[in-house]
């Protein structure tokens, strides 16, 4: 009986420095379980530095390895699913390129999997020396899991296993405003989760920045929850219902008790009040009709330039 395959995704952006460490540290691991073969797909998002060309050299190595070069950088979402639109295995594993998580997990997530969970997710408890970047994305989640239509686990990153199902699932999505982590918890299947401390970037600097962080937030926002436009709704006839028991009053002052009538400053406020709750809804809800707008283009998350051992 023929061994089952287990791919393991590697996404990179300007990681020259982590490649050839990212590929020792998974050899390291995956050669102590010999029940199963491995495949390890690097995607290149259109790195700057030399990243490309030791991807290359691995794969002339090794022809377990496959190189994705994508034409450009496409933005963060499209290497885990180009990843995973090339993945072959019966389960998948996605591993970042730039070594903070720990590749000692990996055992245990097949051993999670070999128990039945569909999916076996890494939930970190902190991310050593980035307090801050620890306290903006414990955030994000404690935000998300009470706005978003979706349960995702708390601290639950892109790191994990997931079974051919989950992969075939994702793959069947059509929508190409992509946030991984969301998109894997709304599919279902039986989820496990297994702790972790994420370590500090060793090599390299990151090209991920605090705008990066908010568009990020932003595809899990608008892409899993409605509720800022019930705020808008709501919020929009609490205005109004404010601003007529105000109306009420400001008449009861100058007719019922003799106050003298001055108008510019009332109006003035009204003006500038509702010309920002104008502004704050159209913004919203321009940012959904962004959304719709990429969905009609029907372009794709991503355009390959080269594959490596396909």
């Amino acid at each position: 009986m023929a061994k089952q395959l287990i791919s393991i995704g590697i996404p990179c952006f300007n990681e020259e420095l982590n490649v050839q460490s990212a590929y020792d540290s998974l050899k390291t691991e995956t050669t102590k379980i010999k029940k199963y073969n491995f495949e390890y797909i690097f995607v290149d998002n259109g790195s700057l530095d030399k990243t490309r060309n030791k991807i290359m050299d691995l794969a002339k190595k090794d022809k377990q390895v496959r190189g994705i070069f994508l034409s450009r950088n496409f933005g963060p979402e499209a290497t885990p699913q180009a990843a995973l639109d090339y993945a072959k295995g019966d389960a998948f594993i996605l591993f970042e390129g730039d070594l903070q998580d720990p590749p000692e997990l990996i055992p245990k997530f097949i051993k999670k999997w070999e128990e039945g969970y569909q999916e076996v997710l890494g939930s970190w408890t902190r991310v050593k020396g980035n307090i801050v970047g620890t306290f903006m994305r414990k955030i994000f989640y404690e935000v998300f899991s009470k706005i978003s239509n979706t349960d995702m686990q708390m601290n639950a990153g892109s790191y994990g296993l997931i079974d051919k199902k989950v992969i075939d699932a994702l793959k069947q999505l059509p929508e190409k405003y992509r946030f991984y982590r969301g998109l894997r918890s709304w599919v279902g299947f039986k989820t496990t989760y297994l702790s972790y401390e994420r370590q500090e970037r060793m090599r390299g600097k990151t090209s991920y920045h605090f705008l990066d962080y908010i568009k990020h937030a932003e595809r899990g926002l608008f892409g899993f929850s409605y509720l800022v436009l019930d705020v808008i709704l709501y919020g929009g006839l609490m205005v109004i219902f404010t601003s007529f028991v105000g109306i009420l009053w400001y008449l009861f002052s100058v007719f019922g008790n003799g106050n003298r009538v001055n108008t510019s400053i009332p109006i003035m406020l009204a003006v500038v009040f509702f010309a920002g709750v104008q502004l704050l809804a159209i913004g919203i809800i321009g940012k959904y009709i962004h959304i719709v707008m990429e969905e009609a283009k029907g372009r794709p998350v991503y355009i390959v330039d080269k594959v490596i051992n396909a």
